[in-house]
């Protein structure tokens, strides 16, 4: 007797069209464009067919996200640590693409799945940054004021998600220009606040010092980009209110 445990044929059609429909990549960061999402096509493909939701998905990658957040907080900096947090932290990432992938090849998407990814997005952003300043504090013999670095990239990833988030919502309110009217900057700009980045730096945790300059710089160009995406979504918005095209 055997058993087809998965249908090779279904897994592909899906994958091509979701291929197919993928959003715009106009202003997506590189990982987040070029390795998430087929990562996340691949896996909502992959369980299109069983009775696994979004909302699971959107579930276990914040489970894979706590786990990776535990190997940097919890035990001693290590080699093996640091892979096994960047491959759970990215592991968390794909899944976090395959809840809206797997919703849109099912046609399922429904505003309360949009708000628990949000929300857990949300979250994430927030405890990434809460876990290397923990895991400073524990392990690394540095200088009070290094401390400061992880709770300022903290405000700011925090603080441009909401930023993001909220001009899409506003913009919806005008009829005409709709959230598309409020664009992202270019993927090279972004790619200081690309999540699959930020994750590959985690594996030179095992480093205090190299990981301190790599993950500085990051915070740095954040807390930039956090000031140019305020001063732009602010211009955008005012030219949407007063019927004027951005400039």
């Amino acid at each position: 007797m055997t058993s087809v445990l998965v249908d090779t044929s279904a897994v592909r059609a899906g994958y091509a069209e979701l291929a197919r429909a993928q959003k715009s990549g106009a202003g997506v960061p590189w990982y987040m464009r070029v390795v998430n999402r087929r990562l996340g096509r691949g896996i909502a493909a992959l369980v299109a067919p069983t009775r696994v939701t979004p909302d699971h998905l959107t579930i276990a990658s914040f489970v894979a996200f706590l786990a990776g957040a535990g190997l940097v907080l919890g035990p001693s900096p290590g080699v093996v640590a640091a892979i096994g947090a960047t491959v759970l932290l990215q592991l968390g990432f794909a899944l976090d693409s395959a809840d809206g992938q797997l919703a849109r090849l099912r046609g399922a998407g429904s505003p309360a799945g949009e708000w628990l990814d949000h929300v857990v997005d949300a979250v994430r952003h927030l405890l990434f940054h809460l876990a290397v300043l923990i895991g400073l504090y524990r392990f690394a013999d540095v200088p009070d004021a290094v401390l400061l670095v992880p709770l300022a990239f903290a405000l700011a990833s925090s603080v441009r998600f909401f930023a993001q988030i909220l001009a899409e919502q506003l913009a919806r309110r005008d009829p005409v220009a709709g959230p598309e009217s409020v664009p992202r900057f270019g993927p090279w700009i972004q790619a200081p606040a690309d999540t699959g980045l930020l994750n590959l730096v985690v594996l030179l945790w095992a480093w205090t010092s190299a990981f301190l300059w790599v993950y500085g710089v990051f915070a740095a160009l954040n807390v930039l980009l956090l000031v140019a995406t305020g001063v732009r979504r602010h211009r955008e918005l005012s030219a949407l209110a007063t019927g004027r095209a951005p400039g």
